[in-house]
C-alpha cells in the first residue's frame, strides 16, 4: 500500500541533515585530529591488549582500557547516532605500526562503539577495502573490491568505520551525502517520486544468501519507522536484482525515483569529500548517510597499493529498525545486529 507522506515530516530539521557547502566551510564539526596525549593513549591501551595473546577479533571494551580518549571515543558514538552521522579522527601515525598494531587500535576503538559484524559470507569482522581485479560489471562481485567508482549507498550494519593504512596513487576520495538532506529536497520538489522509494524495492544479495532466504532483499529505500527516517541503499545492486523474475518489478516511475535520488547525492552542493590519509579513520552512521568513493588508479608495486581496513558495528543505544530490515540483519535486537552471516560463516579478523 502507497505510503501517505502526510504522516511524515515535511522538512527533516535535526543536524544529520546537513548540506555539503557548509560540512566544507566547517571541517571542525566533522574532523579531530588527535593530541600527543591521545596517541599515547591508544598506543598504551594497544600495548596492553597485545600483551594478552588474543586474536584481535576478541578485541572487547575491557581488553583496551581506554583512559582520556574514552571521553572522545563516547562523544564520537554520540555525534554518529543523535549529531550529523560521521567523524574522521586524522593523525595516527601509522607509518611507525606494525599492521597489527594497526589492527588493534582500529578494532578497540570500534569496540568501544559497539560491536563489530561480519562483513561477507567468510566471517570477517575486519575487512580489507582494496582493489582485487573483481569486475565491477558480474553480479556476483562486490564493488569494494574494484578500482571503478562506487555510487552513494549504505552498508549492511549501523556503523561503518574506515582506516586508511595507504593511498591509491591518484583518485579514491571519499564522498558523503545525508540521507536526510535528500528527502527533503524530494520532499519539495517531488513528493510523488519521494512516496515511491518507501516501496518493497528489491536489492540483489550478490551470492551471499543466508540459508532458507531469497537472493535478493525487499526493503525499501526509505523507511519511517519510530518518528526516524533510515535509508537503505545500493543502486548497483537494485538494478542487477531485476534479473530475478520475482523481485518486485521498477516501474518507469520508479526508475525515475531511483534516478532523482542518485541525482541530488551527486548534487555537490549536497554532498562532500575528503582525501583519507595514512592513518586516517572515518566513522559513518548508515542509517542517516550515504557514502561514496571515486575510481583510481593505483601503484603497480604490490606494496603501495591502496589498503583500507573496515569495520561494521553495532552500538547499543540505537534507533530501533523496522522489521523488514530482518532480512538483511537477521536479528534486528539493538546493539546485536547487521552484518553477513550464513550457514558457512564463521567469525575471524584476518590482518591482510
Amino acid at each position: 500500500m502507497p505510503i501517505d507522506l502526510v504522516r511524515l515530516p515535511e522538512t527533516l530539521t535535526g543536524p544529520a541533515a546537513w548540506v555539503g557547502v557548509d560540512m566544507v566551510a566547517n571541517p571542525e564539526t566533522w574532523l579531530y585530529t588527535l593530541t600527543p596525549a591521545d596517541i599515547a593513549d591508544l598506543e598504551t591501551a594497544a600495548q596492553h591488549f597485545l600483551s594478552l595473546g588474543k586474536d584481535v577479533g576478541e578485541i572487547s571494551q575491557a581488553d583496551l582500557p581506554l583512559t582520556h580518549f574514552a571521553d572522545h571515543v563516547a562523544a564520537l558514538k554520540a555525534k554518529l547516532l543523535k549529531g550529523i552521522g560521521l567523524e574522521v579522527i586524522r593523525g595516527l601515525p601509522i607509518e611507525t605500526y606494525s599492521q597489527k598494531l594497526a589492527a588493534t587500535i582500529f578494532c578497540g576503538i570500534g569496540a568501544h562503539i559497539g560491536s563489530a559484524r561480519s562483513q561477507n559470507a567468510d566471517g570477517h569482522i575486519l575487512g580489507h577495502v582494496r582493489d582485487i581485479g573483481a569486475d565491477p560489471e558480474d553480479p556476483n562481485s562486490r564493488i569494494y573490491q574494484t578500482n571503478a567508482r562506487q555510487s552513494f549507498h549504505t552498508d549492511s550494519a549501523d556503523v561503518v568505520g574506515l582506516l586508511c593504512i595507504r593511498e591509491a596513487k591518484e583518485g579514491g576520495k571519499s564522498l558523503l551525502v545525508s540521507a536526510e538532506t535528500i528527502y527533503n529536497r524530494m520532499r519539495a520538489t517531488r513528493p510523488d517520486l519521494l512516496a515511491l522509494l518507501f516501496d518493497p524495492i528489491a536489492t540483489d544479495r550478490r551470492g551471499e544468501v543466508p540459508e532458507g532466504c531469497k537472493p535478493f532483499m525487499d526493503i525499501p529505500v526509505l523507511n519511517w519507522h519510530a518518528g526516524r527516517l533510515t535509508v537503505f541503499y545500493q543502486r548497483q545492486y537494485i538494478d542487477s536484482a531485476q534479473r530475478f523474475p520475482e523481485a518486485f518489478r521498477l516501474t518507469p516511475e520508479h526508475v525515475e525515483a531511483l534516478d532523482l535520488f542518485d541525482a541530488l547525492s551527486n548534487d555537490p552542493a549536497l554532498h562532500f569529500g575528503m582525501q583519507l590519509q595514512p592513518g586516517d579513520m572515518q566513522f559513518v552512521y548508515n542509517h542517516s548517510q550515504l557514502h561514496d568513493r571515486t575510481a583510481f588508479f593505483d601503484w603497480p608495486e604490490r606494496s603501495k597499493r591502496r589498503h583500507l581496513m573496515r569495520l561494521w558495528l553495532s552500538p547499543d543505544g540505537d534507533r530501533p529498525l523496522p522489521e523488514t530490515f530482518k532480512q538483511r540483519y537477521g536479528s534486528i535486537e539493538i546493539g546485536n545486529r547487521g552484518g553477513i552471516i550464513t550457514k558457512h560463516t564463521t567469525l575471524k579478523a584476518p590482518l591482510d
